[in-house]
């Protein structure tokens, strides 16, 4: 008998590191991929992804609409609740044997609190990453306490996991599945790319995402504004090619502003999002990866492209040498990203794996016991 995996995604980022588990999960003749769609993925203002998703040839067993026109702490709190609400009503007709996560989103935290109550299995991936500068920090450990087999994407990860009181058995080291993606795309390149893009290469090109910083009062406004401050101070000839932000508290602030500098800007091109061939093609072929955005870490490194990191949104998320952090300043930002330009990231090690994370995931779902052993989770307390 097959063992159904149910994986849940909200958003685009998320999916595009989800993508290649799924396929792998796909092909597996001992499991069955159920896929819970919710989230950004639903809205038509962050690009309506679900249609990506059925483009790649994914089945679609459930969508749980959360209704993010607004993005108010009390709007969040809202749309969390009906993902919560949602994602117990497809349980209890999906009855999967797992459920697979990925990540530190509110979404997600909601749909492992309804399978903690609907008494099925969490399969959590990347627990133990540090972000200090946004309350996802706080979501992912707590994803980490509800889940019960451990995906961690590199070893000091897991080590944090362990010292939460996790079993070792259920913790695995697996890298992150979005190198898996490197891998497994035939990017596009040339003409091909400006093609898909809309629009021509410049000179010199950065790949710029900037998602609210929840820990901030404004939500991060004030630092991507002085991120605005600090492209401008570039020749205009450094195009930029600017994804527009998550669904998070703050996000439509920081949208409206984005539009506002962007219009009649010939040196500026805003997507709502450029899905995953077109965002790793451009990745490849740009000077450097400027925001706040995870990618700077996972996958930029193993493209060899310089990152620079503004603000705390990321602090203390472990990087490569290729990754320059600096303060959400306009000077500071200018400067690093002139350093960027110059920065020769040939041979740099990506600290997040080998681009082999779906096999082993599924490696580790495939091999899992039984709900009733992988339900009776007990503290294990570290030895000093």
């Amino acid at each position: 008998m097959r063992r159904k995996v149910a994986v849940v995604t909200g958003g685009r980022a998320e999916y595009g590191l989800l993508q290649p588990v799924m396929e792998e999960i796909r092909a597996a003749t001992d499991l069955e991929l159920q896929l819970i769609v919710t989230g950004a993925h639903l809205e038509p203002r962050f690009g309506m992804t679900v249609e990506q998703i059925e483009a790649d040839g994914f089945g679609i067993d459930a969508r749980i609409p959360l209704g993010l026109e607004r993005d108010a702490p009390g709007d969040i709190a809202r749309a969390t609740a009906r993902c919560l609400t949602g994602v117990s009503e497809v349980l209890e007709r999906l009855t999967p044997d797992l459920m697979l996560v990925l990540g530190d989103r509110y979404e997600i935290l909601a749909a492992a609190q309804a399978a903690l109550i609907h008494g099925v299995p969490l399969a959590h991936i990347a627990g133990g990453d540090v972000t200090e500068g946004a309350f996802d920090e706080s979501i992912r450990h707590a994803l980490t306490k509800l889940a019960h087999l451990h995906l961690t994407t590199n070893p000091e990860a897991a080590g944090r996991v362990a010292r939460m009181g996790e079993e070792p058995w259920r913790i695995h080291v697996v890298g992150s599945p979005g190198l898996d993606q490197l891998r497994r795309l035939e990017r596009l390149e040339g003409e091909a790319l400006e093609a898909a893009l809309g629009a021509p290469l410049g000179e010199r090109n950065l790949l710029v995402t900037y998602h609210p910083v929840t820990l901030e009062p404004d939500g991060g406004l004030t630092g991507f504004q002085a991120l605005l401050a600090g492209l401008d101070a570039l020749p205009r000839q450094v195009v930029k090619w600017v994804t527009r932000p998550n669904a998070d508290p703050g996000g439509i602030a920081v949208e409206a502003a984005l539009d506002r500098w962007a219009q009649g800007r010939e040196d500026v091109h805003v997507f709502a999002s450029l899905g995953q061939l077109r965002y790793l093609s451009l990745m490849a072929q740009v000077d450097a990866v400027v925001g706040n955005s995870s990618s700077g870490f996972y996958e930029a490194p193993s493209l060899g492209v310089p990152t620079v990191d503004v603000g705390d949104r990321q602090k203390g998320r472990l990087a490569a040498p290729s990754v320059l952090r600096c303060p959400a300043e306009p000077a500071a930002i200018t400067d690093a990203i002139r350093r960027a330009f110059d920065l020769d990231c040939t041979g740099v090690k990506n600290p997040y794996g080998d681009g082999d994370s779906a096999r082993r995931i599924v490696g580790v779902l495939r091999a899992a016991p039984d709900r009733r052993t992988l339900l009776a989770k007990r503290f294990h307390e570290a030895r000093s």
